[in-house]
């Protein structure tokens, strides 16, 4: 950097902050703010000039040949030139690209001819690179070779914000998303992780249910009068079936879990608001009957649309009724599949890909078929791997059993609350805290012992791995607007315990003191919470656990590689 460099030359000197002052004709201040790298002077400027005139002058008076006013100068001016880069914008750009379009950072690398961990700590923003031009020209030549696919060449496109027609040449992509990287004042999209976690920390359940009337709805008893076996064809019709599919389920005395399976193209059924709003009351209806959903979710699309799918199954997700599944790897590219399968009906489809509205979809209620196609949903869900594991106060037990297990795993931690962690807290603060709220003994008790076991879990952790805590400091106004509350959620408690500011303020101080006893234990405070509901743990390269709040407490384990990199990667303190 700018300032090391310049430090080099002084010790080569052996000159002082006020002799060069006095030599060069700029303030000691001056001088001692481009030293410490609190500013850097501006390429080719007055205040440059002065600094490598100097230097190449003291170096002629100190008989040291190599250093000369064309050597200093062509130095200096190169590192404050990549001083002005806008290294922040180039890292984000970059990562939102990797995440949108899914790429394999190794993949990547090797193309690029550079090692796997470096690039990695590039997108992440842990390095710069030493060219960052040259880097940028050279990342835009493998997004615009890997990605110039029509659809991949659309998405790229709106991103950069410039129209598809634009950059129809390979040259003239790879120009428009290098200029796009390098640009300070180029457009940055929200990353669709961020308003997927959004989503979700703003989510209401009780709001939600109270709004779709979820409590009061009816399962119909109405007579549903389907053949039992009917053929559907082109989209429309396909629409129907969907329907149709869901009344002979939700009508039914069936208890049976249903599955679900597609890769079909869905945009114009999304498209479709009247359909959308029939379908999710299907859906409803199916899940305050107590069914329960396998889903098989399709994962190879741009990153950006398999997150808003996802984002529209989160009041789903929320009822604890829903399996989210995925397949490993791009499956047949050129036929596209449909099953859906319940204990009075399964409707399976396929069609030509590109070519949805020829598509043909057949349902049937028949015995003999319904069990040749409830053995086929169990040979997808044998091959199928879990998107995430989901734990309502249902499974509380075994989210205990698996925290227990998991505590004896190894590598690094790192944790984004929104308040400090419960474990940080002691028993005589929590004692208090509880009083002051009167809290029943009974509960109380069970309070004190979920902390306990948690201080435990993270003392065994921190024998052998690092854990770091995310944790905000508001000040007080900020603070009173939206006082945050006693970390619980692990332990399902249907209560909400928001402190004051004087015990919030007290449980950092416990926090930090952990911290000085703990050497593996840090925590980093952040002016204000990126969430406010959801807290997010993070074990590196195994999963991401995203934890719910409010009551309802709810907690998703994510594995699936590209959703647990795209929260890992993810700028938390850019969310503020």
């Amino acid at each position: 950097m700018f300032h090391e460099k310049l430090n080099e030359y002084f010790n080569l000197l052996h000159c002082s902050g006020k002799e060069f002052a006095a030599r060069s004709g700029l303030s000691e201040a001056t001088v001692s703010r481009y030293r410490s790298g609190a500013r850097t002077p501006k390429p080719h400027s007055s205040d440059m000039k002065k600094i490598c005139r100097t230097i190449s002058a003291m170096a002629a008076k100190a008989g040291i040949p190599d250093v000369t006013d064309p050597s200093v100068s062509q130095e200096l001016n190169r590192l404050a030139e990549e001083a002005l880069f806008d290294y922040e914008g180039l890292q984000t750009k970059l990562d939102m690209l990797c995440s949108v379009l899914s790429v394999n950072v190794a993949d990547m690398a090797k193309s690029l001819k550079y090692d796997p961990s470096y690039l990695s700590r590039i997108r992440s923003g842990k390095r710069r690179p030493a060219n960052p031009q040259k880097f940028a020209f050279d990342a835009a030549q493998y997004f615009s070779q890997s990605f110039h696919g029509d659809t991949n060449q659309k998405i790229i496109a709106e991103i950069i914000g410039t129209a598809p027609e634009q950059i129809k040449t390979q040259g003239g992509f790879a120009a428009a998303i290098a200029d796009w990287l390098t640009s300070s004042n180029a457009k940055k999209p929200d990353n669709p992780m961020k308003k997927f976690l959004e989503t979700l920390d703003a989510f209401d359940l009780n709001e939600y249910s109270k709004a779709v009337r979820f409590d009061t709805l009816k399962v119909p008893s109405l007579p549903f009068q389907l053949p039992a076996k009917k053929t559907y064809y082109g989209v429309e019709e396909m629409k129907n079936g969907e329907l149709d599919f869901l009344k002979a389920t939700a009508l039914s005395k069936s208890k049976q879990d249903v599955f679900m399976c597609s890769d079909m193209q869905m945009d114009d059924m999304a498209a479709d608001a009247e359909f959308s709003k029939k379908y999710m009351f299907g859906l409803a209806v199916m899940l305050k009957k107590g069914l329960h959903l396998h889903v098989v979710h399709n994962l190879n699309r741009p990153f950006h649309e398999l997150m808003l799918g996802l984002a529209c199954w989160i009041p789903l997700y929320m009822t604890g009724q829903i399996s989210p599944y995925y397949l490993k790897g791009v499956h047949n590219q050129i036929f596209c599949h449909f099953l859906n399968v319940s204990g009075a009906a399964a409707l399976s489809g396929e069609c030509i890909a590109g070519f949805h509205a020829k598509g043909k979809y057949y349902l049937t209620k028949s015995k003999d078929e319904l069990s040749y196609y409830l053995e086929r949903s169990a040979c997808i869900l044998e091959k199928a791997n879990r998107l995430m594991d989901i734990y309502r106060d249902d499974r509380a037990e075994e989210l205990s059993a698996w925290l227990l297990a998991d505590a004896h795993a190894g590598s690094a931690r790192r944790s984004i609350l929104s308040a400090p962690p419960l474990y940080t807290a002691s028993e005589d603060f929590l004692v208090r805290f509880l009083d002051r709220r009167n809290v029943p003994a009974e509960k109380k008790e069970k309070i004190l012992s979920h902390a306990a076991a948690s201080r435990n879990r993270i003392l065994e952790i921190l024998k052998t791995d690092t854990v770091s805590d995310e944790v905000p400091t508001p000040n007080q106004d900020a603070f009173l607007k939206q006082p945050p509350a006693l970390s619980l959620s692990l332990m399902f408690c249907e209560e909400t315990f928001a402190y004051t500011y004087q015990e919030y303020i007290e449980h950092l101080r416990l926090t930090e003191e952990f911290a000085k006893k703990k050497e593996r234990y840090s925590v980093i405070k952040t002016k204000e919470s990126a969430f406010f509901n959801i807290q997010i743990n993070i074990r590196e390269n195994e999963y991401v656990m995203i934890s719910k709040n409010k009551a309802p407490a709810i907690h998703f384990i994510v594995r699936h590689p590209i959703l647990r990199e795209a929260i890992e990667h993810l700028d938390f303190s850019s969310l503020i």
